[in-house]
């Protein structure tokens, strides 16, 4: 802390670093859209946010838990279900006329591949255009839930590993090996209801 007589107090959220107001600035001096995406371990979520100086307005949302109104019944924070939520935001903010942003991870940290990039992948599919370099988003493989799939094959030999490791599935009756296949049909489903 300061010992001279004058102290200026910083704002509640950059004392709680909870915002970084300098990349913020940046971001907001560019007069676009933002596509902000949040995540936790459960789920994702996924925005696009005017600024406006009474306070952020947010003109469309999408939610992983809304997944399941369309029928995914796989966990909610994974890449795949990363995917389908940009891919229902995008179709969403196409619905009202919306076709460009900037991506706003917040302070989360950039990972190549991450489930942040899987939102922006499934966004840009949709049709929206946002700026972002190819090498930082998630195969398709990775998309479409392959990983999964194959390492649900491959636990099928050891059954206390797979019971312990896809105990959320087994419990919802679906099997790992099948998430490519349920992928495609939501995404299909996604873009029939959500294009319209």
């Amino acid at each position: 802390m300061k010992r001279n007589n004058i102290y200026t107090v910083q704002f509640r959220r950059k004392r709680k670093s909870l915002t970084d107001y300098r990349k913020r600035l940046k971001i907001l001096s560019s007069n676009k859209l933002r596509l902000v995406v949040r995540k936790s371990l459960k789920n994702i979520q996924a925005s696009i946010v005017m600024y406006d100086k009474k306070g952020d307005i947010v003109k469309v949302s999408s939610h992983s838990s809304s997944l399941k109104k369309f029928g995914w019944p796989y966990n909610t924070g994974n890449l795949p279900s990363a995917y389908l939520v940009g891919f229902l935001l995008g179709k969403k903010a196409k619905k009202i006329k919306l076709d460009n942003a900037i991506l706003d991870i917040g302070l989360q940290k950039s990972i190549k591949g991450s489930r942040i990039y899987a939102v922006l992948s499934g966004a840009l599919d949709a049709g929206l255009d946002i700026p972002h370099s190819k090498e930082v988003l998630p195969s398709k493989e990775r998309i479409s839930g392959t990983h999964i799939s194959k390492y649900g094959q491959e636990l099928k030999k050891d059954e206390s590993k797979l019971k312990k490791q896809f105990s959320g599935y087994l419990k919802n009756n679906v099997e790992a090996e099948n998430i490519t296949k349920k992928f495609e049909e939501i995404k299909k489903h996604i873009d029939e209801n959500q294009g319209k």
